[in-house]
C-alpha cells in the first residue's frame, strides 16, 4: 500500500486536534514526516508529541521535499491565504484549518484596522482573494481540503442522513458556538484573526447549516442558494470592569465578541447563527432543525453522555474534562472521545481516503468559500445595518 507523506505547519490546538485524529486513520499507511512552526518550545515538543521524523522553522521545506504528499495547515488565519498557494505551486494536496482566508490590512491601513476600516471594503477585498484562491485551486490537480469538522460530527452526519431519507424540508435552522473567550493571544486583533467570535467560532455552525442545507437540496432535487444576510455585532466585554471581567477571557481590541446572523435561503427557509465569547461553563455547541416532518437537536457540547461531580481537584490535573472549563469541582458534562464527537477523526479518515482513492473531499473549497463569503457579508451588514444580498 502507499504511504501518504505528511508535512504539518503550526504546533498549537489546532495541530493537537489533527494529529489525534490522524492517528486515529484506518486502513491507509500515513508518515509524518516534518512539522513547521516559529517557536522553539512549541516546535520541539510538537515534533516528539506527534513522532515526526524532522523539524523545521521554514515553511519552505515542507514545499520543496518530494517525498511530502499533503501540506496541514494550522497556523493563524492571516497566514492562510499565502500558505495555501504556495502549497498548490508546489504540487501539494492541502489541508486548510478555517477559516479560508479574510482580511488583515495593507500598509495604508490605519491601526487598528477593524475600528477603522470599512467593512464594505473589507468584503469587496475578500471576493477579489477568493477568486483568485479559486483560478489557482481550480487550475491544480491537488485536493484542497477544508478543515471543518462540524460536518463530520456524528449528529450532524445523523441529521444529514434523516433528512436524505425522509427528503425533509428544513424551514427553519439554528446553530451555536460560544464560550468564554480565546485563549489565543492575538484573538482580540483583527489584523492577526480577520474578524472576532463570528469568524473564529461562528464559522463551525455556520458551515454545518451550509451544508446541510445542500444535502437537503441534493435529495429533493432542487436547488438552494443564499439569497441574503442580515447581522448585529458588538463588543460588550469592554463595559465590565476589571472584577466584573474576572472569569471572561475575551480581550477584544478591534474585533465583536458577539454575534447574531440572519441567512435567508432562496427556498424561502431562514437560518440564524450566534457567537459569543461571554459563555461561561465550557464551551456551547449545538445544530437545531426545524423540519416540515421532523425536529432535530443536534448537540455536540455539552451533551449528556456523562456527567462528573466533584468536591475537590485531587488527582485531577492530568484528567481532561471540557474546552474551557475554569473548574472541575461541583457537576460537570465532560467531553467524551472529543475528536470522534466533534468530527475530527472521520475529517482526517476522509481527507486521507480522498488523497488515497482521489475523489474529492465532503468538505471542500466550495464550503469553505461560501462560509468565509457568508462570515464577510455579516461584518458589512453589521456595520451598515441593513440586508446584504448574496449574489
Amino acid at each position: 500500500m502507499r504511504t501518504i507523506v505528511v508535512g504539518m505547519v503550526g504546533a498549537g490546538r489546532a495541530t493537537e486536534l489533527h494529529m489525534n485524529a490522524m492517528r486515529r486513520v484506518s486502513g491507509i499507511p500515513l508518515r509524518f514526516k516534518t512539522i513547521v512552526a516559529r517557536r522553539p518550545e512549541q516546535l520541539l515538543q510538537a515534533k516528539e508529541k506527534y513522532e515526526f521524523e524532522k523539524a523545521s522553522y521554514d515553511y519552505d521545506d515542507l514545499l520543496n521535499d518530494p517525498e511530502i504528499d499533503v501540506v496541514d495547515i494550522c497556523t493563524p488565519p492571516y497566514t492562510h491565504d499565502d500558505m495555501v498557494v504556495r502549497a498548490f505551486r508546489a504540487g501539494k494536496h492541502v489541508i486548510c484549518e478555517k477559516p479560508l482566508t479574510g482580511y488583515f490590512g495593507h500598509e495604508e491601513d490605519r491601526n487598528p484596522i477593524g475600528n477603522h476600516v470599512s467593512k464594505e471594503v473589507m468584503y469587496e477585498q475578500l471576493l477579489l482573494s477568493l477568486e483568485n484562491l479559486k483560478a489557482i485551486i481550480e487550475a491544480s490537480d491537488r485536493k484542497f481540503m477544508y478543515a471543518e469538522n462540524f460536518v463530520y460530527a456524528p449528529a450532524i452526519v445523523k441529521a444529514a442522513e434523516i433528512i436524505t431519507a425522509k427528503k425533509s424540508k428544513i424551514l427553519y435552522i439554528k446553530g451555536e458556538e460560544s464560550l468564554k473567550g480565546s485563549s489565543s493571544p492575538v484573538a482580540g486583533e483583527w489584523a492577526k484573526t480577520g474578524g472576532g467570535t463570528f469568524i473564529r467560532t461562528g464559522a463551525h455552525p455556520l458551515s454545518a447549516v451550509l451544508w446541510l442545507k445542500e444535502q437537503e437540496a441534493q435529495a429533493r432535487g432542487v436547488d438552494i442558494r443564499i439569497e441574503s444576510v442580515f447581522a448585529d455585532m458588538g463588543r460588550v466585554t469592554p463595559t465590565l470592569t476589571e472584577y466584573e471581567h474576572r472569569h471572561i477571557m475575551a480581550r477584544p481590541l478591534d474585533v465583536e465578541d458577539n454575534g447574531t446572523v440572519v441567512i435567508a435561503f432562496s427556498d424561502g427557509s431562514k437560518a440564524l447563527i450566534i457567537a459569543t465569547d461571554v459563555c461561561l461553563g465550557g464551551s456551547k455547541n449545538y445544530v437545531e432543525l426545524y423540519c416540515n416532518d421532523a425536529a432535530l437537536q443536534c448537540n455536540l457540547t455539552m451533551n449528556d453522555m456523562m456527567s462528573t461531580y466533584f468536591l475537590d481537584e485531587d488527582g485531577l490535573d492530568n484528567v481532561y474534562l471540557s474546552e474551557m472549563l475554569p473548574s472541575k469541582r461541583g457537576w460537570n458534562k465532560p467531553f467524551i472521545a472529543d475528536e470522534m464527537i466533534r468530527g475530527y477523526t472521520d475529517e482526517m479518515q476522509d481527507f486521507m481516503e480522498a488523497i488515497y482513492y482521489d475523489r474529492e473531499p465532503k468538505s471542500g473549497f466550495k464550503l469553505a468559500y461560501d462560509t468565509i463569503k457568508v462570515i464577510y457579508a455579516a461584518y458589512k451588514s453589521a456595520e451598515v445595518g441593513r440586508r446584504i444580498p448574496i449574489d
